[in-house]
C-alpha cells in the first residue's frame, strides 16, 4: 500500500536507529572507575541501553554498594558527551528506511529517553537529522524521560491522530509508551530487547531485520485502516 500524508512513525533512537551500546557502557564503566569501583565486567550491561538515565544509574551503583547516583549521572554526562555519543554508528540499512519514508511522505520523528540535545547531536553526526519533523527526548537533566510522556508530547504537539501513528523501539517501553496512548508499535529483535521481552510487552508486531521494516511499517498502517479501532 502506498503511504499517505498524514502516516507518521515514531522511532526511538539507541537500539533502533544507533547501535549505541559501546558507547553507553564504555560511559558507565567510566562513571565506576571515578567513582573508585573497579567495574565487574562479569555483568552483562545490554539492558542498560533504553531505561531512563537515573533508574539504570541507581541499579547498577547498588550493585557497588554505592548511592551516589547524581555525582555518577553528572559523570555519566560528561563521559558520554564526549566520547561516548560518537560510538553510535547507524545500523545497517537503516538509513535507506529513513530516505525512503521521507521520501514517500511519512512524517518522522524520534522519541528517546535520552536528551534531547544529545539525542539531537547524535542525528547531526550521523547525517539523519534532516529527515525528522521533530525529536521528543528528556530534558538536560535527564528528567521527562518516561515514553508514555514522550510519545504524547509528540502527539499533542505536532496535531497527529493516534490511529495514523506507528512507534517502532526495541524495548519493553517503547511498546508500553506506544500502547498508553493507543498507538500500535513495532518491535525490532536487531537491539538491546529480547523477542521474548518486546512479546510479552504486547508488541503488535516483531521485526528482525532492518531490510524487512518498510514492509512491516506497510502492513501495520494497513491493519489500523482495515480495523480503526482496533
Amino acid at each position: 500500500m502506498p503511504f499517505h500524508e498524514n502516516h507518521t512513525v515514531l522511532f526511538d533512537l539507541d537500539g533502533t536507529i544507533v547501535r549505541s551500546r559501546d558507547g553507553i557502557v564504555e560511559s558507565i564503566y567510566a562513571v565506576l572507575r571515578d567513582l573508585g569501583h573497579e567495574p565487574d565486567m562479569s555483568i552483562d550491561l545490554t539492558w542498560v541501553v533504553g531505561p531512563p538515565l537515573e533508574e539504570l544509574i541507581a541499579h547498577i551503583l547498588a550493585h557497588y554498594g554505592d548511592d551516589r547516583v547524581d555525582e555518577a549521572m553528572a559523570l555519566y554526562r560528561k563521559h558520554y558527551e564526549s566520547e561516548g555519543m560518537h560510538k553510535s554508528p547507524v545500523f545497517d540499512h537503516m538509513r535507506n528506511v529513513i530516505e525512503t519514508l521521507s521520501a514517500e511522505g511519512v512524517r518522522l520523528f524520534v522519541a528517546t529517553s535520552k536528551p534531547r540535545h544529545l539525542a539531537r547531536k547524535i542525528l547531526h553526526l550521523r547525517n539523519l537529522v534532516q529527515y525528522f519533523d521533530g525529536l521528543s527526548g528528556a530534558r538536560a537533566d535527564d528528567s521527562g524521560a518516561e515514553k508514555p510522556e514522550l510519545i504524547a508530547a509528540v502527539l499533542r504537539e505536532h496535531d497527529i491522530r493516534r490511529e495514523d501513528a506507528l512507534m517502532i523501539g526495541d524495548r519493553r517501553f517503547d511498546i508500553s509508551g506506544a500502547h498508553a496512548n493507543h498507538v500500535r508499535a513495532l518491535g525490532v529483535l536487531w537491539g538491546y530487547g529480547t523477542r521474548e521481552e518486546l512479546t510479552q510487552a504486547g508488541a503488535d508486531a516483531l521485526v528482525s531485520q532492518p531490510s524487512e521494516l518498510l514492509d512491516a511499517i506497510r502492513q501495520q498502517f494497513a491493519a489500523a485502516e482495515a480495523h480503526p479501532h482496533g
